[in-house]
């Protein structure tokens, strides 16, 4: 089976294979209060980790299956791990299920593709090899393929707190992803699916076909719990040997100050320190006018000498015109890790006549500190007495001050 074809005037070539990432998820199990795929391993998200495989795998269109309010970061994370495949990049909005959200990711796939490949974004490791062996075997004539591990662990059958028998580990593997299928095969299962399956291989065998093993990776291990993420993370971030002689001293930690302004009037509720008000009038802006979280952005991105608010967030970034606080300070936790930094603390003052923030402020600060990956976050209000644009009610001003020290 051909992997790729060629169409239009300078007969470009199209890649005969589709990669759906699906990062929907909403991580419950992690706890991370953000959704899975968009949680750091380092100075870089699960998403963008396992967006490396994909692209470093045979070329395909990647779609990459995205929470609903979350497509613009993902298209972020797409094309900045594509490099020259910029082109083949497609996202889509996931649903309530799993199956729901491959199903969407279904709807994306170019006409051309012949072989599809699911893969899920929390499976962040997974060598660009497990892509290869699974693309190889469907082209080779198989209906469907999965990269598995033989068992190592002796399993028992358990009752309770009983255990009743065991089961013979030879004829037992641990199933991984990227899954793939031949293109018709896998849009007929899907069509013809009535239950819920805990994998696409499960749907495509219930439909009748047969699905073949490669061989899989113990990189590809599913991040699901906390301790999953501290084992990825342990292997992007290896603890590196002490060295044995006197080192240059470490850079010293730095400061920035950050300051917004909103006026009232923009549509729908406000959000302001990335949180929603019912009832209180939105804020005028490019997003949604959170001062709060733009002013903390503006205090980090100063201390690490990366410019403002403005030069990774303007107007000519459309994927940001609808976002709230979590997709500009996962951004800016991104950036300013990427230039060797981490967040020691911020603290950002709102001046405001309205909302009145003492009933939700540990609220506002749990929200903020999330979005900075668990960095301490202390908000203070002030109705400035009834003085000026704030205290007559016209709109809302924040200050940020931000300590970075070195990652």
């Amino acid at each position: 089976m051909p992997l790729d074809s060629a169409r239009g005037p300078g007969l470009i070539p199209v890649p005969r294979v589709a990669v759906i990432v699906v990062a929907a998820g909403s991580g419950t199990r992690l706890g991370s209060g953000a959704p899975k795929a968009f949680v750091g391993l380092d100075e870089h998200t699960i998403l963008r980790h396992a967006l490396r495989g994909v692209f470093a795998a045979p070329e395909a269109q990647v779609v990459i299956v995205a929470p609903a309010g979350r497509e613009g970061d993902a298209l972020t994370e797409a094309l900045e791990a594509s490099g020259d495949r910029r082109d083949l990049v497609t996202v889509a909005t996931g649903g309530a299920t799993r199956q729901e959200s491959v199903r969407a990711g279904l709807h994306a796939v170019w006409a051309d593709v012949d072989i599809v490949l699911v893969h899920d974004a929390a499976r962040a490791l997974t060598p660009p090899e497990v892509f290869a062996r699974t693309i190889a075997a469907i082209a080779d004539g198989a209906d469907g393929a999965i990269p598995v591990l033989p068992v190592i662990d002796t399993i028992k059958r358990v009752d309770g707190a009983a255990v009743v028998g065991a089961l013979d580990r030879s004829e037992l593997a641990a199933a991984q992803t990227p899954q793939g299928f031949r293109r018709d095969v896998l849009d007929a299962a899907y069509q013809a699916a009535v239950d819920d399956f805990t994998d696409d291989a499960a749907l495509v065998a219930a439909a009748g076909h047969a699905v073949a093993a490669v061989a899989g990776d113990a990189l590809s291990f599913k991040i699901t719990t906390p301790a999953d993420l501290e084992r990825a993370r342990s292997l992007v971030q290896p603890i590196a040997p002490a060295p044995a002689t006197l080192a240059a001293a470490q850079a010293a930690p730095r400061v920035g100050f950050g300051t917004d302004v909103h006026g009232f009037g923009g549509e729908g509720t406000l959000w302001l320190a990335g949180l929603e008000w019912p009832g209180e009038p939105a804020l005028s802006g490019h997003s949604d006018g959170d001062a709060v979280a733009h002013a903390i952005v503006d205090a980090l991105l100063s201390a690490a000498g990366l410019g403002d608010i403005g030069t990774h967030f303007g107007t000519d970034r459309p994927e940001y015109a609808a976002a709230h606080a979590e997709a500009f300070l996962a951004r800016t936790l991104a950036l300013i890790g990427e230039a060797g930094w981490r967040v020691g603390n911020v603290a950002v003052q709102v001046q405001a006549n309205r909302p009145r923030f003492a009933a939700r402020r540990a609220e506002a600060e749990a929200a903020l500190s999330a979005a900075l990956g668990g960095a301490s976050v202390s908000v203070s209000a002030t109705t400035t007495d009834g003085l000026g644009f704030t205290g007559t009610g016209e709109g809302v001003a924040a200050f940020a001050v931000a300590l970075l020290v070195p990652a």
